[in-house]
Protein backbone atom coordinates (compact mmCIF):
# COMPACT_ATOMS: atom_id res chain seq x y z
CA UNK A 1 0.00 0.00 0.00
CA UNK A 2 1.14 3.41 -0.73
CA UNK A 3 2.39 5.84 1.51
CA UNK A 4 -0.20 9.15 1.65
CA UNK A 5 2.56 11.35 1.26
CA UNK A 6 3.74 9.60 -2.02
CA UNK A 7 -0.01 9.05 -3.42
CA UNK A 8 -0.19 13.02 -2.56
CA UNK A 9 3.02 13.72 -4.61
CA UNK A 10 1.99 11.44 -7.19
CA UNK A 11 -1.45 13.63 -7.93
CA UNK A 12 0.94 16.98 -7.96
CA UNK A 13 1.88 18.16 -11.36
CA UNK A 14 5.86 17.01 -12.14
CA UNK A 15 8.13 19.56 -10.68
CA UNK A 16 5.89 21.37 -7.64
CA UNK A 17 7.36 19.62 -4.93
CA UNK A 18 11.38 21.32 -6.29
CA UNK A 19 9.32 24.73 -6.46
CA UNK A 20 7.36 23.91 -2.76
CA UNK A 21 10.62 24.79 -0.75
CA UNK A 22 11.28 28.18 -2.16
CA UNK A 23 7.22 29.12 -2.09
CA UNK A 24 7.12 27.98 1.62
CA UNK A 25 9.96 30.64 2.67
CA UNK A 26 8.58 33.36 0.52
CA UNK A 27 5.04 32.81 1.96
CA UNK A 28 6.47 32.63 5.39
CA UNK A 29 8.62 35.72 4.18
CA UNK A 30 4.98 37.54 3.74
CA UNK A 31 4.08 37.05 7.33
CA UNK A 32 7.07 37.73 8.90
CA UNK A 33 7.43 41.16 7.14
CA UNK A 34 4.23 42.76 7.59
CA UNK A 35 4.34 41.13 10.94
CA UNK A 36 7.69 42.97 12.12
CA UNK A 37 6.68 46.49 10.50
CA UNK A 38 3.10 45.86 12.34
CA UNK A 39 5.16 45.64 15.72
CA UNK A 40 7.62 48.42 14.27
CA UNK A 41 5.17 51.40 12.94
CA UNK A 42 2.86 53.82 14.01
CA UNK A 43 -0.91 52.53 12.96
CA UNK A 44 -0.89 55.14 9.99
CA UNK A 45 2.47 54.49 8.84
CA UNK A 46 1.17 50.26 8.85
CA UNK A 47 -1.70 51.54 7.05
CA UNK A 48 0.70 53.40 4.65
CA UNK A 49 2.42 49.91 4.22
CA UNK A 50 -0.60 47.62 4.25
CA UNK A 51 -1.73 49.39 1.16
CA UNK A 52 1.50 49.83 -0.55
CA UNK A 53 1.72 45.87 -0.38
CA UNK A 54 -1.63 45.58 -1.52
CA UNK A 55 -1.21 47.10 -4.34
CA UNK A 56 2.34 45.86 -5.43
CA UNK A 57 0.36 42.34 -4.93
CA UNK A 58 -2.13 43.48 -7.19
CA UNK A 59 -1.31 45.73 -9.85
CA UNK A 60 2.45 44.63 -10.45
CA UNK A 61 1.03 40.96 -10.17
CA UNK A 62 -1.55 42.08 -12.51
CA UNK A 63 1.01 43.50 -14.99
CA UNK A 64 3.98 41.21 -14.59
CA UNK A 65 3.13 37.72 -13.80
CA UNK A 66 1.54 36.78 -17.27
CA UNK A 67 4.88 37.47 -18.29
CA UNK A 68 5.60 34.46 -16.31
CA UNK A 69 2.54 32.31 -17.15
CA UNK A 70 2.86 33.16 -21.26
CA UNK A 71 6.47 32.42 -21.14
CA UNK A 72 5.85 29.37 -19.66
CA UNK A 73 2.89 27.96 -21.84
CA UNK A 74 5.14 29.39 -25.22
CA UNK A 75 8.63 27.61 -24.14
CA UNK A 76 7.07 24.45 -22.61
CA UNK A 77 5.18 24.10 -25.81
CA UNK A 78 8.41 24.55 -27.57
CA UNK A 79 11.03 22.41 -25.36
CA UNK A 80 8.43 19.66 -25.58
CA UNK A 81 8.93 19.64 -29.30
CA UNK A 82 12.83 20.21 -28.70
CA UNK A 83 13.49 23.88 -29.56
CA UNK A 84 15.68 26.24 -27.64
CA UNK A 85 14.43 29.22 -25.71
CA UNK A 86 17.32 31.67 -26.37
CA UNK A 87 15.35 33.95 -28.93
CA UNK A 88 12.00 34.10 -26.71
CA UNK A 89 14.06 34.89 -23.63
CA UNK A 90 15.70 37.85 -25.99
CA UNK A 91 12.80 39.26 -26.75
CA UNK A 92 10.73 38.20 -23.55
CA UNK A 93 13.34 41.01 -22.10
CA UNK A 94 12.75 43.92 -24.14
CA UNK A 95 9.21 43.36 -24.16
CA UNK A 96 9.11 43.15 -20.12
CA UNK A 97 11.37 46.27 -20.31
CA UNK A 98 8.94 48.28 -22.19
CA UNK A 99 6.36 47.51 -20.13
CA UNK A 100 8.21 48.40 -17.10
CA UNK A 101 9.55 51.59 -18.69
CA UNK A 102 5.56 52.40 -19.25
CA UNK A 103 4.67 51.41 -15.74
CA UNK A 104 7.56 53.47 -14.53
CA UNK A 105 6.47 56.92 -16.37
CA UNK A 106 2.92 56.50 -15.25
CA UNK A 107 4.08 56.63 -11.66
CA UNK A 108 6.50 59.61 -12.53
CA UNK A 109 3.78 61.85 -13.53
CA UNK A 110 0.95 60.86 -11.40
CA UNK A 111 3.55 60.83 -7.93
CA UNK A 112 2.00 63.85 -6.23
CA UNK A 113 -1.26 62.45 -6.87
CA UNK A 114 -0.77 58.89 -5.90
CA UNK A 115 1.38 59.84 -3.15
CA UNK A 116 -1.63 62.39 -1.67
CA UNK A 117 -4.44 59.96 -2.50
CA UNK A 118 -2.90 56.36 -1.10
CA UNK A 119 0.61 57.24 1.55
CA UNK A 120 -0.89 60.66 3.17
CA UNK A 121 1.55 62.40 1.17
CA UNK A 122 4.35 60.54 1.38
CA UNK A 123 6.06 60.64 -2.25
CA UNK A 124 9.11 58.62 -1.40
CA UNK A 125 6.61 55.45 -1.29
CA UNK A 126 5.98 55.95 -4.67
CA UNK A 127 9.40 55.76 -5.72
CA UNK A 128 9.49 52.31 -3.36
CA UNK A 129 6.54 51.79 -5.74
CA UNK A 130 8.33 51.90 -8.27
CA UNK A 131 11.24 49.85 -7.13
CA UNK A 132 8.98 46.92 -6.24
CA UNK A 133 7.01 47.10 -10.21
CA UNK A 134 10.69 46.84 -10.99
CA UNK A 135 11.79 43.94 -8.90
CA UNK A 136 8.41 41.61 -9.92
CA UNK A 137 9.44 42.73 -13.68
CA UNK A 138 13.28 40.85 -13.41
CA UNK A 139 11.84 37.81 -11.49
CA UNK A 140 8.81 36.64 -13.07
CA UNK A 141 10.61 37.16 -16.68
CA UNK A 142 13.60 34.85 -16.01
CA UNK A 143 11.11 32.14 -13.86
CA UNK A 144 8.88 32.09 -16.81
CA UNK A 145 11.75 30.94 -19.14
CA UNK A 146 13.16 28.55 -16.15
CA UNK A 147 9.80 27.13 -15.40
CA UNK A 148 8.90 26.37 -19.54
CA UNK A 149 12.22 24.61 -19.44
CA UNK A 150 11.09 22.67 -16.33
CA UNK A 151 14.00 24.14 -14.24
CA UNK A 152 12.20 24.02 -11.26
CA UNK A 153 15.38 23.55 -8.72
CA UNK A 154 16.51 27.05 -9.90
CA UNK A 155 12.96 28.12 -10.07
CA UNK A 156 12.32 27.01 -6.55
CA UNK A 157 16.36 28.78 -5.75
CA UNK A 158 14.98 31.85 -6.37
CA UNK A 159 11.80 31.88 -4.77
CA UNK A 160 13.58 30.90 -1.78
CA UNK A 161 16.22 33.68 -1.98
CA UNK A 162 13.98 36.23 -2.22
CA UNK A 163 12.13 35.28 0.64
CA UNK A 164 15.12 35.00 2.74
CA UNK A 165 16.64 38.21 2.25
CA UNK A 166 12.68 39.62 3.01
CA UNK A 167 12.88 38.05 5.75
CA UNK A 168 16.03 38.85 6.98
CA UNK A 169 15.57 43.01 5.75
CA UNK A 170 12.51 42.79 8.20
CA UNK A 171 14.38 41.59 11.30
CA UNK A 172 17.30 43.54 10.61
CA UNK A 173 15.25 46.72 10.32
CA UNK A 174 13.11 45.56 13.00
CA UNK A 175 15.99 45.18 15.50
CA UNK A 176 17.92 47.83 14.43
CA UNK A 177 14.98 49.85 16.20
CA UNK A 178 13.69 51.40 12.56
CA UNK A 179 10.33 52.91 12.33
CA UNK A 180 10.43 54.20 8.74
CA UNK A 181 7.69 52.99 6.52
CA UNK A 182 10.01 53.58 3.32
CA UNK A 183 12.41 51.00 4.83
CA UNK A 184 10.18 48.49 5.11
CA UNK A 185 8.57 49.23 1.62
CA UNK A 186 12.07 48.47 -0.20
CA UNK A 187 12.56 45.39 1.25
CA UNK A 188 9.57 44.37 -1.91
CA UNK A 189 12.04 46.14 -4.60
CA UNK A 190 15.57 44.77 -2.66
CA UNK A 191 14.76 41.16 -2.57
CA UNK A 192 13.43 40.34 -5.75
CA UNK A 193 15.74 42.11 -7.74
CA UNK A 194 19.39 40.98 -5.81
CA UNK A 195 17.41 36.60 -6.27
CA UNK A 196 17.22 37.47 -9.90
CA UNK A 197 20.54 38.50 -10.64
CA UNK A 198 22.06 35.18 -8.50
CA UNK A 199 19.71 32.86 -10.40
CA UNK A 200 20.77 33.99 -13.58
CA UNK A 201 23.74 31.69 -14.08
CA UNK A 202 21.26 28.22 -14.03
CA UNK A 203 18.85 30.36 -16.47
CA UNK A 204 21.74 31.08 -19.15
CA UNK A 205 22.75 27.67 -18.67
CA UNK A 206 19.55 26.18 -19.45
CA UNK A 207 18.99 28.33 -22.64
CA UNK A 208 19.68 27.08 -26.09
CA UNK A 209 19.39 28.45 -29.42
CA UNK A 210 16.04 27.82 -31.46
CA UNK A 211 14.03 29.15 -34.41
CA UNK A 212 12.91 32.70 -34.12
CA UNK A 213 9.79 33.82 -32.60
CA UNK A 214 7.45 36.30 -34.17
CA UNK A 215 6.31 39.06 -31.86
CA UNK A 216 2.65 38.42 -32.50
CA UNK A 217 3.27 34.93 -30.76
CA UNK A 218 4.66 36.37 -27.89
CA UNK A 219 2.05 39.43 -27.95
CA UNK A 220 -1.25 37.94 -29.43
CA UNK A 221 -2.48 36.85 -26.09
CA UNK A 222 -0.62 39.02 -23.65
CA UNK A 223 -2.76 42.10 -23.43
CA UNK A 224 -5.87 40.52 -23.36
CA UNK A 225 -3.85 37.94 -19.95
CA UNK A 226 -2.31 41.64 -18.34
CA UNK A 227 -6.53 42.60 -18.06
CA UNK A 228 -7.54 39.18 -16.66
CA UNK A 229 -4.65 38.77 -14.36
CA UNK A 230 -5.43 42.63 -13.34
CA UNK A 231 -9.15 41.98 -12.75
CA UNK A 232 -7.93 38.71 -10.86
CA UNK A 233 -5.77 40.88 -8.38
CA UNK A 234 -8.58 43.41 -7.95
CA UNK A 235 -10.92 40.58 -6.80
CA UNK A 236 -8.46 38.76 -4.07
CA UNK A 237 -6.66 42.40 -2.91
CA UNK A 238 -10.19 44.97 -3.41
CA UNK A 239 -10.78 44.37 0.42
CA UNK A 240 -8.37 46.80 1.54
CA UNK A 241 -8.45 49.25 -1.01
CA UNK A 242 -11.97 49.36 -1.04
CA UNK A 243 -11.75 50.22 2.66
CA UNK A 244 -9.44 52.82 2.48
CA UNK A 245 -11.80 54.32 -0.51
CA UNK A 246 -15.24 53.80 1.37
CA UNK A 247 -13.75 54.68 4.87
CA UNK A 248 -10.32 56.63 4.87
CA UNK A 249 -10.13 57.12 8.44
CA UNK A 250 -10.30 53.72 9.33
CA UNK A 251 -6.46 53.08 9.73
CA UNK A 252 -6.46 49.98 12.26
CA UNK A 253 -9.38 48.30 9.88
CA UNK A 254 -7.33 48.62 6.52
CA UNK A 255 -4.37 47.19 8.36
CA UNK A 256 -6.36 44.60 10.24
CA UNK A 257 -8.05 43.45 6.96
CA UNK A 258 -4.77 42.61 5.15
CA UNK A 259 -3.31 40.81 8.15
CA UNK A 260 -6.47 39.24 8.08
CA UNK A 261 -6.49 38.20 4.17
CA UNK A 262 -2.73 37.72 4.35
CA UNK A 263 -3.97 34.35 7.12
CA UNK A 264 -7.03 33.18 5.11
CA UNK A 265 -4.75 33.30 2.03
CA UNK A 266 -2.15 30.70 3.38
CA UNK A 267 -3.41 27.92 0.88
CA UNK A 268 -3.15 30.15 -1.75
CA UNK A 269 0.60 30.67 -1.11
CA UNK A 270 0.48 27.49 -0.96
CA UNK A 271 -1.05 27.24 -4.33
CA UNK A 272 1.76 28.96 -5.76
CA UNK A 273 4.05 25.60 -5.34
CA UNK A 274 1.63 24.22 -8.37
CA UNK A 275 0.93 27.15 -10.78
CA UNK A 276 4.40 27.09 -12.56
CA UNK A 277 4.72 23.29 -12.71
CA UNK A 278 1.24 23.28 -13.29
CA UNK A 279 0.71 25.46 -16.69
CA UNK A 280 4.12 23.89 -17.51
CA UNK A 281 2.34 20.53 -17.53
CA UNK A 282 -0.55 21.15 -19.40
CA UNK A 283 0.87 23.33 -21.80
CA UNK A 284 3.33 20.55 -22.90
CA UNK A 285 0.52 17.93 -22.61
CA UNK A 286 -1.46 19.97 -25.39
CA UNK A 287 1.80 20.72 -27.10
CA UNK A 288 2.09 17.34 -27.64
CA UNK A 289 -1.66 16.11 -28.32
CA UNK A 290 -2.04 14.10 -24.99
CA UNK A 291 -5.38 14.66 -23.97
CA UNK A 292 -5.41 11.90 -21.26
CA UNK A 293 -2.64 13.70 -19.34
CA UNK A 294 -4.22 16.95 -19.54
CA UNK A 295 -7.29 15.93 -18.10
CA UNK A 296 -5.37 13.71 -15.59
CA UNK A 297 -3.69 16.72 -14.39
CA UNK A 298 -6.83 19.27 -14.14
CA UNK A 299 -8.81 16.67 -11.71
CA UNK A 300 -5.96 15.73 -9.49
CA UNK A 301 -4.83 19.20 -9.21
CA UNK A 302 -8.90 20.20 -8.50
CA UNK A 303 -8.66 16.97 -5.79
CA UNK A 304 -5.56 18.99 -4.26
CA UNK A 305 -6.90 22.10 -4.18
CA UNK A 306 -10.39 21.52 -2.12
CA UNK A 307 -7.87 19.68 0.58
CA UNK A 308 -5.43 22.96 0.72
CA UNK A 309 -8.91 25.11 0.93
CA UNK A 310 -9.97 22.82 4.06
CA UNK A 311 -6.43 22.29 5.58
CA UNK A 312 -6.10 26.33 5.67
CA UNK A 313 -10.11 27.54 5.94
CA UNK A 314 -10.47 26.19 9.79
CA UNK A 315 -7.95 27.04 11.07
CA UNK A 316 -8.32 30.57 9.77
CA UNK A 317 -11.66 31.33 10.46
CA UNK A 318 -11.19 29.53 14.47
CA UNK A 319 -8.19 31.02 15.24
CA UNK A 320 -7.85 34.00 12.79
CA UNK A 321 -8.93 36.81 15.20
CA UNK A 322 -6.89 36.50 17.88
CA UNK A 323 -4.13 35.10 15.60
CA UNK A 324 -3.63 38.46 13.51
CA UNK A 325 -3.87 40.40 17.03
CA UNK A 326 -0.43 38.24 17.92
CA UNK A 327 1.62 38.10 14.71
CA UNK A 328 0.67 41.58 13.29
CA UNK A 329 -0.19 43.88 15.98
CA UNK A 330 -3.32 44.70 14.44
CA UNK A 331 -6.69 45.96 16.33
CA UNK A 332 -9.82 43.53 17.07
CA UNK A 333 -12.08 44.80 14.57
CA UNK A 334 -12.59 41.30 12.71
CA UNK A 335 -14.79 38.53 13.75
CA UNK A 336 -14.78 34.64 12.85
CA UNK A 337 -17.71 35.01 10.07
CA UNK A 338 -15.58 37.58 8.75
CA UNK A 339 -12.81 34.87 8.34
CA UNK A 340 -14.91 32.58 6.96
CA UNK A 341 -16.02 34.70 3.78
CA UNK A 342 -12.28 35.81 2.85
CA UNK A 343 -11.39 31.57 3.68
CA UNK A 344 -14.58 30.75 1.56
CA UNK A 345 -13.60 33.38 -1.10
CA UNK A 346 -9.80 31.87 -1.38
CA UNK A 347 -10.76 28.27 -1.90
CA UNK A 348 -12.92 29.95 -5.06
CA UNK A 349 -10.24 32.14 -6.55
CA UNK A 350 -7.69 28.56 -6.53
CA UNK A 351 -10.12 26.97 -8.62
CA UNK A 352 -10.69 30.06 -10.81
CA UNK A 353 -6.62 30.30 -11.25
CA UNK A 354 -6.62 26.31 -12.08
CA UNK A 355 -9.60 26.81 -14.52
CA UNK A 356 -7.96 29.99 -16.39
CA UNK A 357 -5.19 28.11 -16.78
CA UNK A 358 -6.53 25.83 -18.65
CA UNK A 359 -8.60 27.98 -20.46
CA UNK A 360 -4.90 29.29 -21.24
CA UNK A 361 -3.66 26.46 -22.77
CA UNK A 362 -6.53 26.14 -25.26
CA UNK A 363 -5.49 29.97 -25.99
CA UNK A 364 -8.87 30.78 -24.78
CA UNK A 365 -7.67 34.31 -23.10
CA UNK A 366 -10.70 36.05 -24.32
CA UNK A 367 -12.89 34.07 -22.78
CA UNK A 368 -10.57 34.23 -19.25
CA UNK A 369 -11.06 37.75 -19.59
CA UNK A 370 -14.80 37.63 -20.06
CA UNK A 371 -14.74 35.45 -16.92
CA UNK A 372 -12.75 37.81 -14.49
CA UNK A 373 -14.66 40.53 -15.49
CA UNK A 374 -18.08 39.14 -14.77
CA UNK A 375 -16.52 38.13 -11.18
CA UNK A 376 -15.18 41.34 -11.15
CA UNK A 377 -18.71 43.06 -12.22
CA UNK A 378 -20.41 40.90 -9.08
CA UNK A 379 -17.66 41.81 -6.36
CA UNK A 380 -18.05 45.67 -7.33
CA UNK A 381 -22.01 45.44 -7.16
CA UNK A 382 -21.69 44.17 -3.29
CA UNK A 383 -18.99 46.09 -2.26
CA UNK A 384 -21.01 49.28 -3.61
CA UNK A 385 -23.97 47.80 -1.46
CA UNK A 386 -25.49 49.75 1.91
CA UNK A 387 -23.69 47.81 5.40
CA UNK A 388 -20.96 47.50 7.45
CA UNK A 389 -17.85 48.12 5.28
CA UNK A 390 -15.84 45.06 6.71
CA UNK A 391 -18.55 42.70 6.14
CA UNK A 392 -19.12 44.29 2.20
CA UNK A 393 -15.82 43.72 1.03
CA UNK A 394 -15.10 40.65 2.17
CA UNK A 395 -18.74 39.02 1.05
CA UNK A 396 -17.94 40.49 -1.90
CA UNK A 397 -14.33 38.85 -2.60
CA UNK A 398 -16.26 35.45 -2.41
CA UNK A 399 -19.05 36.35 -4.46
CA UNK A 400 -16.88 37.53 -7.08
CA UNK A 401 -14.48 34.40 -6.99
CA UNK A 402 -17.23 32.06 -7.25
CA UNK A 403 -18.58 34.10 -10.25
CA UNK A 404 -15.53 33.83 -11.81
CA UNK A 405 -15.31 29.86 -11.01
CA UNK A 406 -19.22 29.49 -12.48
CA UNK A 407 -18.26 31.44 -15.79
CA UNK A 408 -14.98 29.64 -16.21
CA UNK A 409 -16.42 26.20 -15.94
CA UNK A 410 -19.25 27.05 -19.05
CA UNK A 411 -16.44 28.54 -21.08
CA UNK A 412 -14.21 25.16 -20.37
CA UNK A 413 -16.72 23.17 -21.59
CA UNK A 414 -17.43 24.99 -24.66
CA UNK A 415 -13.60 24.79 -25.10
CA UNK A 416 -12.66 21.65 -24.35
CA UNK A 417 -15.21 18.97 -26.68
CA UNK A 418 -13.04 21.30 -29.59
CA UNK A 419 -10.04 18.88 -31.32
CA UNK A 420 -6.86 19.33 -29.05
CA UNK A 421 -4.87 19.46 -32.76
CA UNK A 422 -7.57 22.55 -33.74
CA UNK A 423 -7.06 24.56 -30.16
CA UNK A 424 -2.82 23.94 -29.94
CA UNK A 425 -1.86 23.70 -33.42
CA UNK A 426 -1.06 20.06 -35.34
CA UNK A 427 -0.56 16.51 -34.10
CA UNK A 428 3.05 16.21 -33.51
CA UNK A 429 5.18 14.63 -36.41
CA UNK A 430 6.88 11.46 -35.75
CA UNK A 431 10.26 13.37 -35.38
CA UNK A 432 8.15 15.38 -32.60
CA UNK A 433 7.17 12.17 -30.52
CA UNK A 434 10.63 11.22 -30.09
CA UNK A 435 10.85 13.59 -27.93
CA UNK A 436 11.24 12.91 -24.10
CA UNK A 437 8.02 12.40 -22.39
CA UNK A 438 6.15 15.24 -20.27
CA UNK A 439 7.00 13.69 -17.20
CA UNK A 440 10.70 13.57 -17.80
CA UNK A 441 11.59 16.80 -19.37
CA UNK A 442 9.69 18.73 -15.81
CA UNK A 443 11.35 16.43 -13.33
CA UNK A 444 13.52 19.19 -12.31
CA UNK A 445 17.06 19.96 -13.16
Amino acid sequence: MKNPLTKVAAALPPGTLAVAGGTVVLGAASYIHLGVAGHSLSVDDMANVSLLWTIVMSVGIGVFFPIEQELTRIVAARAALGHGAAPVLRRATLLTGGILGVVLLALGVGSRKIADVMFHGDRSLVLALGGAFAGMAVCYLTRGVLAGLGRFGAYGTQLGIDGGLRIGLAFGAGLAGVHSALAFSLILALAPVAATVLTLPPLFKAVRPGPRIPWSELCSGLGLLICSTLLSQVVVNAAVVSTKLLAPEESALIAALLNALVLARVPLFVFGSLQASLLSGLSAAIAVGDRAAFTGMLRRIGVVVGGLGVLGGIPAVLLGPRLIQVLFGAEPVLGHLDFFWMSAGTVAYMFAMVLGQALMVFKRHNLQLLCWALGTGVLAGITFMPGEVATRVVVAYTAGSVATVLGMLAALRRSFPGSTANQAGPAPSTSEQAVPTMSARVSGE
